[in-house]
């Protein structure tokens, strides 16, 4: 229980229709939530627009409302509290009811397309072996010192945000790292949280199903680097030209990464090889168990993210040295006969050609690339054809199978992959709906020294069709299907 004037701070408040000195139980933005004494945010949503259960949560027993726009039958015994915005609102009450935590530990945010949770995690990873409480949010798990929760959003509800950052500070982390996804700054969920630095990897085609283009996606990205304070360090990649973007008007100390162009941070590879990589960083050497150029940025960012925060440069390239990859994240499983398994999360453009490049620069001799990939039901259709095509443009032979269709059908996604195929490539491609039938197949088909890549579901554990979560795990089915085709 807390005193509304209390949980009110920091909010832009427009009007005010009763007392701020009633107690409050709890806040909830769910209508069907509400109880005698709690305050209810009437937020406007993809699906329904929660100032249409004001009337409602008021019944249940509500005591104060927050909205954008007051209802027209008002409550004497109620307090409506008139906002701008309730997604807002809604967040910073949440810090405030939880205590404002990020205030007590030193956040780091990292956005971009591609990298987001490779980062976000061995930075917790190179934190937590030298032996600092720290605290990881991420699109795989959630981490409260060495206590772990699963995830189910890249970037949490507000509420459940500011819960596990609550935690994070009663546990004694010094120091967070998490995720922030597009979809979490527009929403505002992360509104509370002063971050003590920011990370931009990269943008390229994703989640325009909900920003609908390029302009509003990386203004969304951008969110997290305008709200940065002069105290904080702006850290982005120079070679993506949207790096530059992130920092115009960004009060944070700025601090550029990169491999090609001249930087604060530079990084070169200057050895790949399937067990790992040696990368000069500023000039430094430094052999790491990540493999890939995608993977020598990622270092950058760690390197400069730690380096930022106050860690000394040999520090943490010793530190990175000892990092091992992420679940889901280029993930090699070895099979008999010399054959290469990879499992990786990419399901964007972007992320498949970076893997397949990769892959490329390996392969010796008469060794084949096959390619297992699909693309996810309910999002952005129009990079169904461009995956294909960079499918079946770096591999030696590619099944095109389900992902998550979720509400869509199998065959109607698989299609619009297609459609992206010339006669000449469609000659190296089959399409097989069934996900697991694809894997086996493309274990069928290799040969001794191959290389298999399932790609696009990485660390997931099941596969979503018409709202059902199914278990299915790509590394399992690998490593099984891989023993029984070639015992």
């Amino acid at each position: 229980m807390k005193l509304l004037k209390d949980i009110l701070f920091g909010l832009r408040l427009q009007e005010v229709l009763g007392s701020t000195q009633m107690a409050v139980d709890a806040v909830t933005s769910d209508s069907r939530a509400v109880r005698k004494d709690f305050l209810f945010v009437a937020i406007r949503g993809t699906a329904s627009d929660g100032h249409q259960y004001i009337e409602g949560a008021v019944k249940a027993g509500a005591c104060a409302i927050v909205c954008e726009v007051l209802p027209e039958q008002i409550s004497e015994h109620v307090t409506y509290i008139q906002v701008p915005n309730s997604h807002q609102a809604y967040a910073l009450l949440a810090a405030n009811w939880h205590g404002r935590p990020a205030d007590h530990m030193q956040v780091v945010g990292v956005t971009g397309t591609n990298g987001k949770t490779t980062t976000a995690t061995l930075l917790y990873q190179l934190y937590a072996h030298r032996g600092v409480k720290a605290g990881l949010i991420s699109t795989v798990r959630i981490v409260i010192h060495q206590k772990e929760i699963p995830a189910t959003h890249t970037t949490p509800d507000a509420w459940i945000l500011q819960k596990h950052l609550a935690e994070m500070a009663a546990a004694g982390c010094k120091v967070v790292f998490m995720e922030v996804s597009s979809h979490g700054l527009i929403q505002h969920r992360v509104a509370g949280i002063p971050f003590a630095g920011a990370i931009f990897s990269n943008i390229s085609r994703d989640h325009l199903d909900y920003h609908e283009t390029m302009d509003a996606y990386v203004a969304a990205k951008k969110l997290l680097f305008d709200g940065l304070s002069s105290k904080a360090f702006a850290l982005v990649n120079s070679d993506d030209k949207h790096g530059e973007t992130m920092l115009l008007d960004c009060a944070a100390k700025p601090i550029t990464y990169a491999l090609r162009r001249a930087a604060d941070i530079k990084v070169r590879v200057l050895e790949s090889h399937l067990n790992g990589t040696l990368i000069s960083m500023n000039q430094r050497e430094c052999w790491m168990h990540l493999i890939g150029e995608f993977n020598a940025y990622n270092a950058a960012a760690i390197y400069g993210a730690a380096t930022a925060l106050g860690m000394p440069a040999d520090e943490a390239l010793q530190g990175i040295s000892a990092l091992q990859s992420v679940d889901g994240r280029f993930q090699r499983v070895q099979g008999p006969k010399d054959l290469v398994g990879i499992v990786d999360y990419a399901h964007t453009p972007d992320a498949l050609e970076n893997v397949l490049q990769t892959l490329q620069a390996f392969r010796q001799g008469s060794q084949r690339i096959l390619t297992v990939v699909g693309c996810g039901g309910d999002r952005d259709k129009g990079k169904r054809p461009q995956m294909a095509q960079i499918a079946a443009d770096l591999s030696d032979y590619v099944i095109l199978t389900s992902d998550n269709p979720r509400s869509e059908t199998q065959s109607d996604i698989l299609r619009d992959m297609e459609a992206g195929l010339d006669p000449v490539q469609k000659r190296r491609c089959i399409t097989v709906e069934d996900r697991a039938q694809g894997i086996k197949l493309a274990c069928q088909h290799a040969q001794p020294g191959d290389i298999i890549l399932v790609a696009g579901k990485g660390h997931e554990k099941y596969q979503e069709i018409q709202g059902v979560k199914h278990p299915f795990d790509d590394v399992a089915v690998l490593k099984s299907t891989l023993k029984d085709v070639h015992a």
